[in-house]
Order: C-alpha cells, then sequence, then structure tokens
C-alpha cells in the first residue's frame, strides 16, 4: 500500500499518522507471518533504530483499538498482529507454533442478521499440525527452528467470534 493510503487509513480510523505507526503498519502490511509484539519491534527497529519497545507495544494497542489491525489470540504465551482485516481463518500448528492463513471464507455460514443479532465480523482459528510438519519437511516446520515435537493442545475454542475492534 503506498504512503499516502497508509495515512489515510490510519486517519479515517481516528489514529495520528506518525513516522513510527506508519512504520509498524507498513511492516505488518507486508508480512503473513503474523508476528508478535517482540518480532515487530525487531523487525522496525532495523529501518527505525531510534524505536522504543512502548511505542510499539503501545502502536500496536492503539491500531488494534481502532479496528486497523487485528490482535489474534491463538497462543496463550503472546499476541499475534495482522493488517489483513478480510475474512479468513488463522491456522496454528502446534508443532512449530507457524500461524498461517487460510483461505476459507467463515462467515458463509451466517447472514448479516442471525438471529437477530448484527454480525459484524467473524474470526475463526484452527489448530492442528501444519504440512510441513506433517511431512517431516526439514525445510519447515519444527524441526528447522528445533521447536519441541509437541505442546499441549490450545486451550482456547478452536473457533472464536469476536468483534472486528476486539
Amino acid at each position: 500500500m503506498a504512503p499516502e493510503k497508509r495515512m489515510a487509513r490510519l486517519r479515517e480510523a481516528g489514529v495520528t499518522p506518525t513516522m513510527q505507526r506508519l512504520a509498524i503498519l507498513e511492516y505488518l502490511e507486508s508480512t503473513k507471518t503474523h508476528p508478535t509484539a517482540d518480532e515487530v519491534y525487531a523487525a522496525v527497529h532495523k529501518t527505525c533504530p531510534t524505536i522504543a519497545r512502548a511505542t510499539v507495544y503501545n502502536t500496536l494497542e492503539a491500531l488494534t483499538a481502532s479496528g486497523t489491525i487485528l490482535k489474534l489470540a491463538l497462543d496463550p504465551a503472546a499476541a499475534r498482529y495482522d493488517a489483513d482485516l478480510g475474512p479468513h481463518v488463522h491456522f496454528r500448528c502446534r508443532l512449530c507454533g507457524r500461524v498461517y492463513d487460510l483461505a476459507i471464507e467463515t462467515a458463509q455460514c451466517l447472514s448479516e442478521k442471525a438471529e437477530g443479532h448484527e454480525i459484524e465480523a467473524v474470526r475463526t482459528y484452527a489448530f492442528g499440525v501444519c504440512a510441513s510438519c506433517r511431512d517431516g519437511d526439514p525445510k519447515g516446520g519444527a524441526r528447522q527452528r528445533g521447536a519441541k515435537k509437541s505442546s499441549p493442545r490450545p486451550s482456547a475454542s478452536p473457533r472464536a467470534r469476536r468483534p472486528a475492534h476486539a
């Protein structure tokens, strides 16, 4: 996305565009890895060495509160972030911990007014074993990063519905 559009996106969401906020949003828009706050900090710090860790955390919270990005509750240890607000499913591998987007539209089974409620957004999380770990691919999944072969199953419900601004 062009910097002008990114600035307009922030303004429309009621967030004052600063250099740091634009850098964080640009990074989130450029990655599909669903980074943690620490990973966002590490990536943005390379191009913006004066940025403080607190600025990254505060910006992620402000962008989440404004509905500009999603805060994913896939891992009880650390929140992850996603700039893609379109309908899709998030999948987390229980072996390697990686998070993937699945091109499955979750709102297909819901009308805009389900049982009298106005649906604004549907967020679905899926958990299991990714293709790389399942196939024993040494270049992907747990074997590459030295993660444990198994970890406890997530305690979160496999389906989570949250409003877009949660």
